[in-house]
């Protein structure tokens, strides 16, 4: 990949009016590298759009709005940016101002250099988790620590929906995710399944700054857990793979 070419970032937004002025803000100051953005929305009623057509003006970047039609929510939102972005990859993030964006540059880098997945890591060394529900925060921990450890899995945190995927990987997998914030380890888990290069980054996560969390843990847990199993009983006590497979 050219370092020139664009990626997607996809962004769903649900009523966050309250924070895309400083979403904005933070693609314009943190992110150096080219992007297209993709919001995904589900309700035309949403304040946030009335708010991003004001603003979007104000910055150079090229944008496309696009409606969710599979369903509500912030899945079915990931699944049409996923079947809508073109770019050679793209990167999933919210609208709450939670992910650190500082964090694409690396992630950017290392796809150029032909890893197909990379994942922020709230877990690894320099990597941090500020806020949250400290059983949502103790359950994620555990379950990346042991995906790396028992599966060979080369990163600390699967669970974190804040990842870059190439198109090769979006284009091969299909996609069964059917609850909550499933599909970032569905497709992590595929992918690793099938010998993709996965690698991660360190990440600082912050809780939201406005509005309340769409997470609902006990409702998603066992969306989490069929991928959790599906991992262990597919790739067990591999030797980590390390390097891009092209």
């Amino acid at each position: 990949m050219k370092k020139s070419s664009p990626i997607a970032l996809i962004i769903p937004i649900h009523y966050e009016q309250n924070n895309v002025i400083q979403l904005l803000k933070n693609i314009s100051s943190k992110i150096k590298i080219p992007i297209v953005l993709y919001f995904i929305y589900d309700d035309d009623k949403d304040p946030s759009l009335k708010v991003i057509s004001e603003n979007i003006k104000n910055y150079n970047f090229k944008t496309k709005i696009i409606k969710n039609k599979l369903g509500t929510g912030a899945l079915n939102a990931i699944k049409t940016g996923l079947i809508n972005f073109h770019e050679e990859a793209c990167i999933i993030t919210m609208a709450d101002g939670s992910d650190d964006l500082s964090s694409i540059n690396e992630m950017y880098g290392l796809f150029c250099k032909g890893f197909h997945i990379i994942c922020a890591s709230r877990y690894m060394r320099n990597g941090r988790q500020n806020g949250g529900s400290i059983i949502k925060k103790t359950l994620s921990y555990m379950a990346g620590k042991s995906l790396y450890y028992l599966t060979s899995l080369p990163t600390h945190d699967a669970t974190n929906n804040f990842k870059l995927y190439s198109k090769k990987i979006i284009d091969q997998i299909s996609i069964e995710s059917r609850g909550g914030f499933e599909i970032g380890i569905e497709i992590l888990s595929k992918a690793h399944v099938l010998n993709f290069a996965i690698t991660e980054v360190p990440t600082i996560w912050n809780d939201r700054n406005e509005g309340a969390s769409k997470f609902k843990l006990w409702k998603w847990l066992p969306h989490y857990l069929k991928w959790y199993f599906y991992l262990i009983l597919k790739k067990p006590f591999f030797v980590k793979i390390k390097s891009p497979i092209y």
